[in-house]
């Protein structure tokens, strides 16, 4: 993970699963992530309403002008990056695992845009496959952001969190995030063994 908000949202994550796959929902506190909540979403676990939001944080949704509660998670990507994203939460969903990814978003009359992308499960009421927690920081925020909405993202890049990876930064870049374009075949391997063997992190470059 690049950005601090991302490694914020996970460390909080981690304390509060233990040694469970994955935390309740009900025992996130927004004031205890007050830092980073204007980035954070919850989304709902139905792939046929296209994983729609639960909760969307201020900028999010401000990054494309528009209140994004109730809406597919799916509608913001573009269409070419969806079936990778499905395979994404479907890795988060069955394997209780996290995804980073770095994506790269444009508005108008703009220079694109960089994002990073951290994706969580959650429980809801005791029940798996139920909610997922994430965030979507910019890199680096324009003076523009708020002010024009940007096109549905690109996925440039993502990688599985394996237990016991606490690499972040240019440590975890090093660590071999895998281009968009090789993701599909290597998230259905994840899906198909166990994620700890064909984990992105594992990757050298």
């Amino acid at each position: 993970m690049k950005l601090a908000s991302s490694r914020e949202l996970y460390a909080y994550w981690t304390r509060l699963r233990g040694a469970r796959s994955a935390p309740e929902r009900s025992e996130i506190d927004p004031t205890a992530i007050r830092g980073v909540l204007a980035d954070t979403f919850i989304l709902e676990i139905d792939q046929r309403a296209g994983y729609p939001f639960r909760i969307a944080g201020a900028r999010t949704s401000s990054l494309f002008q528009r209140e994004l509660r109730g809406r597919p998670f799916l509608d913001i990507w573009q269409g070419e990056a969806r079936p990778e994203i499905l395979e994404m939460l479907a890795i988060v969903a069955d394997e209780a695992s996290p995804v980073v990814a770095g994506a790269t978003a444009k508005a108008a009359g703009f220079q694109p845009l960089e994002l990073e992308l951290l994706v969580l499960p959650l429980r809801y009421r005791g029940a798996t496959h139920s909610r997922i927690i994430g965030l979507c920081s910019p890199t680096v925020a324009p003076t523009w952001l708020g002010l024009a909405p940007v096109a549905p993202m690109a996925l440039q890049s993502m990688r599985v969190l394996r237990q016991g990876d606490q690499r972040s930064g240019p440590a975890a870049a090093r660590a071999g995030a895998m281009p968009a374009s090789q993701l599909e075949g290597v998230a259905r391997r994840v899906r198909q063994g166990h994620f700890q063997f064909f984990s992105l992190a594992d990757r050298r470059s």
